[in-house]
C-alpha cells in the first residue's frame, strides 16, 4: 500500500530455482544481459556502493546507490533514470527486490517505489518489469528468454 503522494509498482512471481541461482542472475552481468535486452548492471553490490545500468553502447539507463544487500534473500537500490529528462527531474526511486524460498520455488518480490504521486517513472518501471522478469524466469526455468524485442 502506498502513502498519499507516493507512486508504486509491486510485481511477483515464482520461479523454480534456488535462492542463490536467483541472486546470481540479478546481479551477474553477463547472465543478466540474456534477459534484460542486452543491458546489464555494473556494481559490486555492497551496500553504500554505486550502480548504473548500461544498454549494449555504454550509455547510461539508470544509476544510483545500493541500499541494502543481504544475498540471498535482500537487495534495496536507490534508483535515479538518466535518459529522459522529465523522468530523471523527479528524482530517485526505491526498488525493493525480496527472494523467499517456497518449496522448490523461490518467490520474487520487487516493489519499486517514489514519493510523488502519478510518477511517470513508477509508470515506465511498470512496463519494463514485467518484460524483464518473464525473460529472467522463462531463462531459469527453460534456458531460454520468452521474449526477443526491446523494451
Amino acid at each position: 500500500m502506498t502513502a498519499a503522494g507516493s507512486s508504486e509498482f509491486v510485481y511477483v512471481t515464482y520461479i523454480r530455482t534456488t535462492p542463490e541461482r536467483l541472486w546470481s542472475a540479478l546481479t551477474e552481468a553477463d547472465f543478466m544481459r540474456q534477459y534484460w535486452f542486452g543491458m546489464h548492471i555494473e556494481s559490486d553490490w555492497k551496500a553504500g556502493s554505486p550502480w548504473r545500468l548500461l544498454f549494449t553502447d555504454g550509455r547510461v539507463a539508470d544509476s544510483g546507490e545500493v541500499l541494502e544487500s543481504d544475498p540471498p534473500r535482500r537487495l534495496v537500490l536507490r534508483w535515479q533514470h538518466r535518459l529522459r529528462p522529465e523522468l530523471e527531474a523527479e528524482g530517485p526511486a526505491r526498488c525493493e527486490i525480496e527472494i523467499e524460498p517456497v518449496g522448490d520455488a523461490v518467490k520474487l518480490a520487487i516493489v519499486h517505489t517514489m514519493d510523488r504521486p502519478r510518477s511517470g517513472l513508477i509508470g515506465a518501471v511498470g512496463d519494463g518489469w514485467p518484460k524483464i522478469l518473464s525473460n529472467l524466469k522463462s531463462l531459469l526455468e527453460a534456458g531460454r528468454v520468452a521474449l526477443d524485442t526491446k523494451l
